[in-house]
């Protein structure tokens, strides 16, 4: 009997389906790798199977990187396994053969890169030779209850309504590797010219989004702070006090960002302004003028992972994981990866069974409160229909992210956030504006003015949902009669300066890579630029990331600043003229093309014609490049040469000592990027002043190998200058090692070693007990000077010797996350070494909490 094959992109999808299907087509057999009944055979993938690659003839292995083999522009791609999912790609082929599975239903994620998956792994199946005759159908879903799943199998769409989805897969995923190979490869090329291996990856949408973190960075740096004044006078009125701040009400906005009418130049002018005014009377003129706001619209993935980053920290991973869990685990959300914030004109009556389900459902913990605000909406007739709501015209391939009919029953404390949050705005979307009395009060003390604002809210509305009620009274603005004169009773000069503009955080940058670039909060301007965003709502945490673990980012706090590797790039894009790989605009133009093919109004080849042309010009030009240095804004240092005590300044690919007031300079110098890795100018300075440095991580070894090491600025008599070395610790580790007696006389013990009570000494970069080196080795304590980037002081060691554990210390950076993280170190006897040991959680008894941190997090602290 014939047989259909059900592709899912994960297991647990699969599982739903088998589960939605059990109704209506009979129960299903579990099999290893999927299941089976007289109708369907349903399986899955796990996420990417298969991943294009240049054929043979053109692939160029990373040590063979050069200019020589550039630009690589194959005629086709073959496809290759992903090693680590080669069994179930071989599992899904056999099914995919076998003679009575007859026709293919794709049920891969709804989107872009779910149509890929499926389309590589059908083509990877397919036999070399013979015909193939089996039809594709697709299953589009947009949630994951059982009866959304029953209504889209009955609702199937053919393989050439998809067509146009899958060119424009296939183009993103061939331009991704074009843009990427040929670009990374030629930059790398261009930079290990002096030799080593300086892997500088670049991408079509990475690149574009580092430079909107490194061209705001460069505004921080440039930025000279200025002086300036600002007034706050306090009035004396018959009902109390209110206070007013000066104000220009003649100054008109001009090309200075940072000039106001609130501010004062001059500390003189201020001052007059004050003594003019202290103790005058002064007449009053207020106006008040209702007001009213509106609640957003309903959340796409990037407006929900902006507004998790800003409200509760989360990154932009952490909110598509926590969303993709609610949406596939638990079934409460639909699909995720949207970029559209409207419904669809006939889910009308959904929206009120999810109205229903929110109001009758008796829902875990604090998401209980929001059961009122759903009944409200039904009883007073919120949900109706409304273009700002529902609009087939702004539904992509998917529809905002609202509750599904499913209540939730257990969700963890993160899940509960992130759930929270789109239950309000769902609810929220429907309420009416909140009303507002907003009252300009100004108080004229002569010629000057003094404004006082005060807004009152009239009537919640939609603010309900979030917790906000009828202020009964204006707390901050006390009335003043008709006519009243009041009196100047105090005048505050306040000093300030002006301040660089905020780095990005994950909410902001997730926002300037929506807007191509531009930090857009008006929500009728970011729909206009919605389609010519730099990536997709589903790959933008991902790039995020990417750009963190290439090490061109940091993560600090929230905030994320951009390493001199990111820099250095910058400098090499802009010298080149490369400004395809830099400009956000025109990678935005390209996701716009993407989205024109995926409706049938541009052909593939017409695509991939123009970024094949892209690629050949970038690597001309770098493979074209014969000055000297590339030009640049680069660094002085503040320390000077270690040879001459000249100016040493920065370029291209060094720092260099260029001699005392302007003359000649001395010959010293040393690489920018040793091993592989970009100095930061902190770096820089501190190994000049102190002549080593680490260890370090990041380097990489000519075959591109990570490692970690020092570095030392040595006397190297033949060239009668300083030079730079790797040290890898080889005397301390020859003196560990080779049995040569060590003489700790000079040294002070830091205390019993807790393994054989022998004492504890420094030793190299590690803090050793005494019988673990030397002629006779009978134990193996040991722990490191820097325990990932937080130097551990004697005096930290002393305490661990002698109570068990450190101070809490405060720098350890994740070599995962890059995040920055507090710890103390604990000796764990068990295990006979030194891990880490977190603080209590707060509102936990510490007794209770540790042990069970500490087994979390048993982890060696490695030197």
């Amino acid at each position: 009997m014939s047989k259909t094959l059900i592709i899912a992109e994960k297991p647990s999808v699969a599982q739903d389906i088998v589960r939605a299907l059990t109704p209506v087509a009979g129960k299903f057999d579990k099999h290893d790798d999927h299941f089976e009944n007289e109708r369907y055979v349903v399986s899955s993938a796990v996420g990417h199977l298969v991943e294009i690659a240049a054929p043979e003839e053109f692939d160029v292995k990373r040590g063979k990187w050069s200019f020589a083999n550039l630009p690589v522009i194959p005629p086709h791609f073959d496809l290759n396994p992903i090693d680590k999912n080669k069994g179930r790609l071989n599992a899904l082929t056999k099914l995919i053969r076998r003679k009575d599975v007859t026709a293919l239903i794709n049920a891969c994620d709804a989107g872009r890169e779910g149509e890929l998956i499926f389309r590589l792994i059908e083509q990877y199946a397919r036999p070399a030779k013979g015909p193939w005759t089996k039809p594709v159908q697709r299953l589009w879903l947009q949630s994951m209850t059982p009866a959304a799943i029953r209504e889209g199998f009955e609702k199937l769409r053919s393989d050439a309504q998809m067509q146009p989805l899958a060119d424009a897969a296939r183009c993103r995923s061939e331009a991704d590797w074009l843009v990427g190979i040929n670009g990374t490869r030629a930059m790398t090329a261009f930079n290990s010219r002096d030799g080593g291996f300086f892997l500088t990856t670049v991408g079509r949408v990475q690149t574009p989004t580092l430079s909107i973190v490194v061209e705001r960075e460069e505004k921080i740096r440039k930025h000279v702070a200025r002086d300036y004044w600002e007034l706050r006078a306090n009035f004396d009125a018959q009902a109390g006090q209110y206070e007013g701040k000066w104000f220009d009400p003649a100054w008109k906005k001009n090309d200075d960002a940072e000039r106001r009418a609130d501010r004062l130049w001059t500390q003189a002018e201020a001052d007059e302004i004050a003594k003019a005014v202290l103790g005058k009377p002064a007449t009053v003129s207020e106006e008040s003028k209702p007001s009213t706001t509106s609640c957003g619209a309903l959340y796409d993935l990037t407006t929900l992972q902006r507004e998790a980053n800003s409200r509760f920290g989360f990154s932009a991973k952490t909110t598509l994981s926590i969303a993709q869990a609610l949406y596939e685990k638990h079934k409460v959300l639909t699909y995720p990866r949207t970029d559209s914030r409207f419904l669809p004109e006939d889910y009308l009556a959904v929206a009120k069974d999810t109205a229903k389900m929110l109001a009758t459902e008796d829902l875990p913990g604090p998401l209980a409160a929001l059961s009122r605000h759903a009944a409200t909406s039904l009883k007073e007739g919120y949900i109706k229909p409304t273009k700002k709501v529902f609009d087939n015209a702004k539904v992509s391939d998917h529809f905002a992210i609202i509750p599904t009919l499913q209540a939730p029953k257990a969700l963890t404390e993160v899940e509960a956030k992130l759930y929270d949050m789109v239950v309000k705005r769902f609810l929220a979307v429907f309420f009416p504006p909140a009303e507002f009395l907003v009252t300009t009060r100004i108080s004229k003390v002569d010629k000057h003015h003094f404004q006082t604002n005060g807004k009152v809210l009239v009537k919640p509305g939609w603010l309900a949902v979030y917790g906000k009620d009828v202020d009964d009274e204006d707390a901050n603005l006390v009335p003043v009669q008709p006519g009243e004169v009041v009196r100047t009773e105090s005048v505050d000069v306040k000093a300030l300066q002006t301040k660089p503009p905020a780095r990005y955080t994950e909410a902001t940058l997730l926002s300037a890579m929506e807007g191509a670039g531009k930090l857009i909060d008006d929500d009728e301007l970011r729909e206009a630029m919605a389609e010519k965003g730099l990536g997709t709502p589903a790959t933008r945490a991902a790039t995020i990331e990417g750009l963190i673990t290439e090490k061109y980012m940091l993560r600090e706090g929230r905030e994320l600043i951009p390493t001199a590797k990111a820099f250095q790039l910058m400098t090499l894009l802009r010298g080149l003229e490369v400004e395809d790989l830099t400009r956000p605009e025109l990678t935005g133009d390209w996701e716009s093309k993407l989205a024109a093919m995926e409706k049938g109004k541009l052909s593939r080849e017409t695509f991939m014609a123009e970024i094949a042309a892209m690629t050949g010009k970038m690597v001309a030009k770098a493979k074209g490049y014969d000055r000297d240095t590339i030009p640049g804004d680069y660094a002085t240092l503040k320390t000077p040469c270690p040879k001459c005590g000249g100016v040493v300044k920065e370029n291209y690919r060094r720092f260099t000592c260029t001699g005392r007031d302007g003359g000649e300079g001395c010959g010293f110098s040393i690489g920018k990027i040793p091993g592989g890795r970009s100095f930061e100018l902190a770096e820089v300075e501190q190994f000049l002043r102190d002549k080593k440095i680490g260890p370090l991580e990041g380097f990489r070894s000519k075959a591109g190998w990570p490692f970690t090491a020092e570095l030392a600025l040595v006397y190297d008599d033949e060239i009668a200058n300083w030079k730079l070395e790797f040290d890898f610790g080889e005397d301390a580790r020859k003196a560990e090692n080779d049995g040569a007696p060590v003489d700790f006389s000079g040294q002070q013990s830091l205390g019993a070693c807790p393994k054989c009570q022998g004492h504890v000494y420094e030793h190299g970069s590690n803090y050793v007990c005494q019988h673990a080196v030397g002629e006779k080795v009978t134990c193996d304590f040991k722990t490191g000077k820097v325990i990932l980037t937080q130097p551990i002081e004697p005096a930290q060691v002393h305490k661990l010797l002698a109570g068990g554990k450190t101070d809490l210390l405060e720098n350890f950076v994740s070599n995962k996350t890059r995040r920055k993280f507090k710890a103390f170190l604990a000796y764990d006897r068990k295990e006979g070494k030194v891990v880490f040991e977190f603080e209590p959680r707060a509102g936990k008894p510490a007794a209770k909490a540790a042990p069970a941190r500490k087994a979390a997090a048993k982890k060696a602290a490695k030197a």
